[in-house]
């Protein structure tokens, strides 16, 4: 049985050592795989994944020309030249408001009344008094012309007596109070008369009185200085509002009703440096822009320039009227007025035509390799061009070489972005 047992176990293979050596070929080929997925992985990720980016054209433009060259740009507000705070002329409380901001009114359209029944009550009563004064008027002009006939009556009798007496038939003393009452009756007439004046004088004051309260009447209807737009509604029904005092702002007018624009007389007020006022001269062309649409340029033309500087500032606010009209435009946008030169340089007369200006926004330029360079979109991948640049205008830059002006460009592009990434613009 011994021997059985060894035999059996002479013929047992001996399988630890090639089970260890197989297990750490396994790891290793996993170990393998692994990094091979990794750099798949990362490489994959690089080409395919797509950076989310936001996107802009450039802005192509004439310098010279008919538009004139620029000189200089200032900063400033659209304001309306026509604008006023509308108030009452009388003190009150608001009981009728008929517009809301953004509406539109006609010059004497009525925009409010004010409660009445006190100024109703006073034009009553002063028709009353004129008519009372007229009755008066009426009595005394009755009182005249009686007094003038008893005058008449007393002169006839005293001709008689005076024949009378001449024939020696009426005594000396009727006809002396026959004389007497004549004198009597014609002061009459003349107290009557003033009497008449008097009244006259009465019905001319309670007509007076009559305007008055039909005046103020009138005032509790408050209807708009000219056509324009409600821009502010500071009032509402119920509230009492008071004459406004001229000069007032419009956003402290305690009292007031609305506030009213002329929109058709829309300019933009700028502040210009002291030293750059010279460069200026009335009617002067110029460019306007507004932050809400910085890709529409207005034709304006220089109005004024105020007599007087700003000392804290050191600039002159100067008034530039818009010459294209446009309902987008609103009071108190922040705009900048580009200034041009109005006439060619001497000898320019045969020149060339202008050449076509390339500005792109300066959020789109970034520095690499010691150059500015944008990337341009396309198709769905960011390509790396090199610019040459030249002055900066209203945030832009001047590009003198490297676009065409048609390229859909990629604004404040990550640092990471590189030629070739793949990259999705935001809707």
């Amino acid at each position: 049985m011994e021997d059985l047992k060894k035999e059996l176990a002479s013929l047992r293979l001996d399988d630890e050592p090639p089970r260890s050596r197989r297990g750490a070929w396994v790891v290793m080929a996993l170990l393998v795989l692994m990094v091979a997925a990794s750099t798949i992985f990362w490489w994959g990720y690089g080409v395919f994944a797509a950076t989310d980016v936001e996107t802009t054209t450039p802005r192509v433009e004439r310098s010279g020309g008919a538009s004139g060259t620029p000189l200089l740009t200032a900063s400033g507000y659209v304001v309306a030249r026509r604008k006023a705070v509308v108030s009452a002329k009388i003190q009150g409380r608001l009981a009728d408001l008929r517009v809301e901001e953004g509406a539109r009114v006609g010059r004497g359209e009525v925009i409010a009344r004010l409660e009445s029944q006190d100024y109703d009550a006073q034009v009553r009563r002063a028709q009353a008094q004129v008519q009372q004064a007229e009755a008066q008027i009426a009595g005394g002009g009755a009182a005249i012309r009686r007094a003038e006939a008893e005058v008449a009556e007393a002169r006839r009798q005293l001709a008689v007596n005076e024949r009378l007496s001449k024939e020696q038939i009426l005594a000396t003393d009727t006809l002396e109070a026959t004389r007497a009452r004549v004198r009597v009756l014609e002061a009459a007439v003349g107290q009557a008369e003033a009497d008449v004046m008097r009244m006259e004088a009465a019905r001319t004051q309670a007509l007076a009185d009559q305007r008055f309260a039909e005046a103020q009447l009138a005032n509790t209807v408050i209807r708009a200085p000219f056509t324009g737009v409600v821009v502010k509604k500071m009032a509402e029904v119920g509230e009492s509002v008071a004459p406004i005092p001229p000069g007032v702002n419009l956003s402290t007018s305690s009292g007031a009703i609305v506030a009213l624009a002329d929109l058709d007389t829309l300019e933009v007020e700028v502040d210009v440096a002291e030293a750059n006022v010279a460069k200026l001269s009335p009617s002067q062309p110029a460019e306007v822009t507004v932050e809400a649409f910085p890709e529409k340029k207005y034709k304006a033309a220089l109005r004024q320039i105020i007599p007087t500087a700003d000392r804290t500032k050191a600039t002159v606010t100067v008034k530039v009227t818009i010459l294209d009209r446009d309902p987008n435009l609103k009071p108190e946008m922040s705009a900048k007025a580009t200034f041009l030169e109005a006439t060619p340089p001497p000898g320019a007369t045969n020149a060339a035509p202008a050449q076509p200006q390339i500005l792109v926004p300066s959020q789109a330029v970034i520095t690499r390799d010691g150059g500015p360079k944008v990337f341009e979109v396309v198709d769905g991948r960011a390509k790396l061009l090199t610019l040459s640049t030249g002055a900066t205008r209203q945030d832009h830059l001047v590009v003198t070489s490297g676009l065409a002006g048609t390229e859909t460009l990629i604004v404040n592009p990550p640092a990471d972005l590189s030629d070739g990434n793949k990259v999705t613009v935001k809707q």
